[in-house]
């Protein structure tokens, strides 16, 4: 039996095969409420991003990306965009003197000029994002070569991504805490490398921000 480096041809069912596989993620999202919810059509939502952490800190684009999917659709909710509401209540927002308690937002709203921004935004809840996307469980390898015919690269390389995260939601109104909604998504990317490295990435943190999304508008509305 005669053994060689797949032809790119052949190599078009491995990496359709792979690439299905790529798309495949497990997601998980799990709602614990405290209190109960419903948003007014004069009320808006901020979504914000936790960022106290020394190891890391939430991403801004996933704030925006969970901000912007629940503005969509029939039930839409408005989002004040984030960094526009930073900038507004500069300083008390900022990562180093937002409140990390319901008890720390009460004192903020016995000011005077938070009260009033708030009330000109229309905040109804306050929405905390926590988490991060995480790759772990590399191997594989690829090698790339470069000689007087050529190049290319051959080679296989797989890992495995996870996004988790989590969003504490605020109600402005109360100045309680009424629920937490975390978010797990997993799934495994690989690298075939048959002349030129194609990747094919799992979309968690994409898959992430849909389902957060969706379990975030439902939750807000309410019953």
């Amino acid at each position: 039996m005669q053994h060689t480096l797949l032809k790119t041809s052949n190599a078009a069912p491995l990496i359709v095969f792979l690439g299905l596989l790529a798309s495949c993620t497990s997601t998980t999202v799990d709602e614990f409420r405290q209190g109960d919810t419903g948003i007014g059509s004069d009320e808006s939502v901020v979504i914000l991003g936790r960022r106290q952490a020394s190891d890391y800190e939430t991403r801004s684009e996933f704030v925006q990306c969970v901000g912007e999917r629940m503005t969509r659709g029939d039930d839409s909710i408005r989002v004040v965009p984030e960094q526009e509401f930073v900038d507004a209540m500069f300083p008390w927002f900022e990562p180093r003197t937002a409140p990390l308690r319901t008890r720390d937002l009460e004192q903020l709203m016995a000011e005077d000029v938070v009260a009033t921004k708030m009330n000109e935004f229309g905040i109804r809840y306050i929405v905390w994002l926590d988490g991060f996307t995480e790759t772990t469980d590399r191997s594989g390898s690829i090698s790339c070569t470069i000689g007087p015919g050529g190049g290319g690269c051959f080679g296989f390389g797989t890992w495995e991504d996870d996004a988790n995260f989590d969003a504490r939601v605020w109600d402005v109104a109360s100045l309680s805490s009424v629920g937490t909604i975390n978010t797990d998504a997993t799934g495994q990317s690989y690298l075939p490398a048959l002349i030129i490295p194609i990747p094919l990435i799992a979309r968690v943190e994409a898959n992430a921000c849909s389902r957060l999304a969706t379990q975030l508008k439902q939750f807000v509305i309410g019953s």
